[in-house]
């Protein structure tokens, strides 16, 4: 078995967490400065500023291709669910109607007694 001292493994580990102490430090440093921020702050609008003209390109670029954009597309789906919502509803309504109209149909709306009595057949009846 290696000695610790002379563990290649441990060395390695013992060296890389001294690197990320040194990056840490250095990008606190960096971070904490104005013109950082300042920096980040001009790379995010001009990434939110390529975005939205990369979207409007597409969008004149799709137009152009007669082809749908993300926009219609989103639409069309919920146009699209908002129909099958209806769609089953109607089917419910009919279902309820179908089974409304197989039901016997008494005054009452109870169902009656069945009939256990039978009329006499012809060769007792004489």
């Amino acid at each position: 078995m290696a000695d610790k001292g002379n563990d290649p493994a441990v060395i390695w580990q013992t060296m890389i967490g001294e690197m990320e102490k040194g990056f840490n430090s250095f990008a606190n440093q960096a971070m904490a400065s104005p013109e950082f921020s300042r920096a980040m702050n001009q790379v995010g609008g001009a990434t939110a500023g390529a975005q939205k003209q990369l979207g409007e390109l597409m969008e004149k670029y799709l137009l152009a291709m007669n082809l749908p954009s993300r926009a219609q597309m989103v639409g069309m789906a919920e146009r699209i669910q908002a129909i099958e919502g209806q769609l089953n509803e109607i089917k419910v309504l009919l279902q309820q109607v179908h089974h409304n109209s197989l039901a016997p149909e008494s005054g009452s709306g109870t169902p009656r007694p069945p009939r256990t009595k039978r009329p006499p057949s012809e060769g007792e009846q004489k």
